[in-house]
């Protein structure tokens, strides 16, 4: 069964999805076998592997509402070792939706996951920027979860709720759940507010940090825009070489180097 990661944050703007995209496209340049899924109505994880959703792209928003499996929405090879599932703006609704049919309704993606996750070696899960039916459905299947934390103000705003979901979720939904990690993102290492937010985040999470620091730069939100990896978009670059260190310590974390 893959190992699978949700990237999560309620925060938004903290760099939940260009993270999701990078780790799961560092992942395949490792050779590793990846299932993106998308769970953001944004769809931004969606646009950001270069696959462009129409009126009858097949997205996340049938899985939970039952019509389609997984299988059915996934798109193989969007990019090498990497398979979609998409996300669309339907997905807004699925919160809703899911309230309505209160059983079963936090175990959704758990089931399918279930179903062809032995064809994979991670599952990387973009979840949306809030706590609601759709992030548990996330964590209830999650091994792990993967926090982004930008360096700037406020930066732990909202963090303890999210400790607090973690919590219950293991306490009524997964008791293996644990946090894969915590990656600072957007450091500016020429002010002092973005080093003592890290010392911040450290004090707060200790070794769950990753050494790798991921640094405010332009070329990393300008690959999002172009559908591209940052190692595509900027191969040797400051933010390319950054995730490129990030998934080396996800992979020496997991046993696969």
């Amino acid at each position: 069964m893959a190992k699978v990661i949700s990237v999560s944050n309620q925060k938004g703007g903290v760099g939940k999805t260009t993270t999701s995209v990078n780790l799961a496209c560092g992942l395949a340049l490792a050779n590793k076998r990846v299932l993106l899924i998308d769970m953001d109505p944004q769809f931004n994880a969606t646009t950001g592997v270069g696959f462009e959703i129409d009126s009858n792209t097949l997205s996340m928003y049938h899985v939970f509402i039952g019509e389609k499996s997984l299988a059915e929405v996934v798109v193989k090879n969007i990019k090498k070792n990497i398979d979609l599932a998409p996300s669309s703006i339907d997905v807004a609704a699925v919160d809703l939706i899911l309230l309505e049919q209160k059983n079963n309704n936090q175990n959704v993606l758990r089931e399918e996951i279930n179903k062809i996750g032995d064809n994979y070696d991670f599952v990387i899960i973009d979840c949306p920027p809030s706590l609601g039916l759709i992030n548990r459905n996330g964590l209830a299947i999650s091994d792990t979860v993967l926090i982004p934390i930008q360096a700037e103000h406020y930066a732990m705003h909202g963090v303890a709720q999210l400790l607090r979901t973690i919590k219950k979720v293991k306490e009524t939904l997964n008791p293996n759940l644990t946090i894969e990690g915590v990656l600072v993102t957007m450091f500016d290492s020429r002010t002092k507010l973005a080093h003592d937010v890290l010392e911040e985040i450290m004090k707060t999470f200790g070794p769950k940090v990753y050494k790798s620091v991921i640094p405010r730069n332009v070329r990393i939100s300008e690959s999002s825009m172009e559908g591209k990896s940052i190692y595509e978009y900027d191969k040797n670059g400051a933010g390319s070489i950054a995730y490129i260190e990030f998934v080396k310590e996800v992979l020496k974390e997991n046993g696969q180097i």
